[in-house]
């Protein structure tokens, strides 16, 4: 049975590990050891070599992945033309589907045709991209995926500039009272957590931080959950 979400609206922040950062040769390990850890979901970056100048995942390691793990597994299409891939993925097991503000010409189209597909609808902004451009989106989305480095490679540094957006973000979610995930993505670790955490992400994602710590991916996880316990309270 595949674990429900966690609550969005509650004060403890929630975890999804990268798996762009993994182990490829031992990849089923190192998402139930995330899920041993207490890993709130896993995170599948999907790059196409032409939105992103990377080739990673396709619908086959969401499809292996799906009875490997009972987290829910969210899929973030950074594709060209992400609707050519809504069902293949959502038929391999995605729980969630996350598409690109910049890549969706018909956004509300491509949001609607998810949710008909039984999934949770996400939009990822980049960091050039300015809030505003998911406004309208905003009341029919169960999360935002909030960009801190320019999409494409893990291992990225963190891009402090976008903590505005962040806040702007958080703003826009509390003031239609919407129980979405504000969720942020590149160069999430111990130090920069407790900032982005301030600024109102819920939940982080994080690839090198967890699957490339000397620790191993349960202490890493701890780590992460000790540095958001800290801007917290």
């Amino acid at each position: 049975m595949i674990q429900p979400y966690a609550d969005p609206t509650a004060a403890t922040i929630r975890i999804a590990p990268s798996i762009l950062s993994a182990d490829a040769a031992r990849l089923g390990e190192q998402v139930a050891e995330a899920e041993r850890a207490g890993a709130d979901r896993i995170h599948v970056d999907v790059m196409d070599g032409h939105f992103v100048p990377n080739l990673t995942f396709g619908p086959g390691i969401v499809k292996w992945l799906r009875p490997v793990t009972r987290l829910p597994l969210e899929v973030h299409l950074m594709v060209e033309r992400p609707d050519d891939v809504l069902d293949a993925f959502s038929e391999a097991g995605a729980d969630t589907l996350i598409v690109h503000v910049e890549r969706s010409i018909h956004l509300n189209r491509t949001v609607q045709r998810i949710k008909g597909l039984g999934k949770r609808a996400g939009v990822a902004i980049n960091p050039a991209t300015p809030a505003v451009m998911i406004e309208e989106i905003l009341p029919d989305l169960d999360l935002v995926l909030a960009m801190t480095v320019n999409p494409g490679f893990g291992g990225q540094s963190f891009l402090r500039g976008t903590l505005p957006k962040i806040r702007k973000l958080r703003s826009m979610i509390d003031a239609i009272g919407s129980p979405i995930d504000l969720e942020v993505d590149g160069g999430i670790d111990p130090e920069t957590t407790p900032e982005v955490v301030a600024a109102g992400a819920r939940v982080l994602v994080a690839g090198t931080s967890i699957y490339g710590s000397r620790e191993g991916v349960a202490a890493a996880i701890r780590s992460l959950e000790q540095a958001a316990a800290v801007a917290s309270r």
